[in-house]
């Protein structure tokens, strides 16, 4: 089979390694990848993932066999509606079922509608009504873009004063353009997170291993929001009581909603949960795979990462194998100094090959030289790379992760030096 990959980073390098163990898959197109994910089955075509008719008319051309869309915003626009319009049969969901991810309003009243347990909420279209609330309203509280922002549109106010100057940067300052025109603010929950993808056909939903995403730039979770510095898994507050009421409470009821909704969700769901004192409660629905979730899940899959994809979009994964190794894994990200702000590109770059349990996955990577191969690598984003480590304990995956991660080399690199220490010393 001949597939194709939209995206270009970490989760995308991810879902490419998982893609090239099945003896089905021939070649990978990637649109547009990155400069590490090249290899003798893989090539990397110059398309952006929100050209989605470009992306149709490339996958025609070449007789795709099968697609996989790795970002929101492909799937947002419809990117699978236009490459199943074509021909092609593709990994996650169509336009109106992406909706879950691409407005919070659309989600939470989904939630509301189906007594499916989350926060509190309230929707705003007025900048002036969204102010006023906030004047009264209980603090902490959460304040977020209603659509997409590159999973930094949530700020979590712990003062008045906060959520007054979130609700500004979104709807007067436009940080994120249109997604901050409307706006959702939300009650403040408490409680250990957890991430949970899961595989669905629109109708049955298998759970890959749960995961702990660690959001802020640095240690102690102090620092701004970033796309996420580190991962474990499996999530050790996410036990088999928990996961029970989540599948009864919150997984089956959403897939079940969207499909009463008119818009069955096909490909992976990500529950972004809370485990509060009441249970567990839906923080955020994402409508893909997670980054970097995905870096530290996927290497613990044992069955085909390919046939069960096919199976979510034939309608048949009730039968498919999905299975997962009982080993723990820790992600740990190398970024660049300055991320989630300003930062340097263009730096030398190198990273190893992996070995054994460890593995290692570049995001904002890039030639130096595009008409020069041999100039090798440099930096192109913040999050330039991360490492994988799997090992039989959470304690050794951590350990392992942080004797390999300086192994991703580049000038002015940082990481968090606490990935997985809460959850370490919360069972120690």
């Amino acid at each position: 089979m001949d597939l194709l990959l939209v995206g270009g980073g970490g989760r995308e390098h991810a879902l490419l390694k998982a893609l090239l163990k099945s003896p089905k898959v021939n070649k990978v197109y990637v649109l547009p990848g990155n400069a590490a994910m090249e290899g003798s089955r893989v090539k990397l075509v110059p398309i952006r993932p929100d050209q989605i008719t470009e992306i149709a008319d490339f996958a025609v051309f070449h007789q795709v066999d099968f697609a996989v869309i790795g970002p929101d915003d492909p799937l947002a626009m419809g990117c699978v509606d236009e490459l199943e319009a074509s021909g092609i049969p593709c990994f996650g969901p169509d336009r109106a079922a992406a909706r879950i991810e691409s407005s919070k309003a659309f989600a939470k009243e989904l939630m509301k509608k189906y007594h499916i347990p989350t926060a509190d909420f309230r929707v705003f279209d007025m900048k002036e009504d969204a102010l006023a609330y906030l004047k009264d309203c209980p603090v902490p509280v959460v304040v977020k873009a209603d659509g997409l922002a590159l999973g930094k549109g949530v700020t979590v106010a712990m003062t008045r004063d906060e959520a007054i100057r979130a609700v500004r940067d979104l709807m007067e300052k436009r940080r994120f353009g249109a997604s901050g025109d409307r706006v959702v603010i939300e009650e403040y929950l408490e409680g250990p997170e957890v991430s949970v993808l899961c595989f669905t056909d629109g109708k049955t939903v298998k759970p890959m291993v749960s995961s702990m995403d660690h959001k802020r730039a640095l240690d102690g979770d102090c620092g701004p929001n970033t796309g996420g510095m580190g991962v474990i898994a499996p999530n050790p507050f996410y036990t088999e009581d928990v996961a029970a009421q989540a599948m009864e409470k919150i997984f089956l009821p959403t897939v079940r909603a969207m499909e009463k909704e008119g818009c069955p969700f096909r490909g992976c769901l990500y529950f972004g949960l809370m485990i509060t004192k009441d249970g567990p409660k839906v923080i955020e629905y994402n409508s893909r795979f997670g980054d970097p979730e995905t870096q530290a899940v996927l290497p613990l899959m044992e069955s085909s990462l390919l046939d069960v994809m096919t199976a979510c979009r034939e309608g048949t994964l009730d039968g498919a194998d999905v299975r997962f190794s009982p080993l723990c894994s820790c992600t740990v990200v190398q970024a660049s100094a300055g991320y989630p702000g300003s930062y340097d590109k263009g730096l030398p770059f190198s990273m190893p090959g992996d070995t054994g349990d460890v593995r290692f996955y570049a995001a904002g990577v890039a030639r130096a030289d595009k008409k020069d191969p041999k100039k090798g690598l440099c930096t192109s984003g913040g999050r330039v790379a991360c490492v994988t480590a799997l090992a039989p304990t959470l304690e050794e995956a951590v350990e392992k992760a942080y004797a390999h991660v300086d192994d991703i080399r580049f000038d002015n690199a940082f990481h968090r030096g606490d990935i997985g220490r809460r959850a370490l010393n919360s069972f120690s």
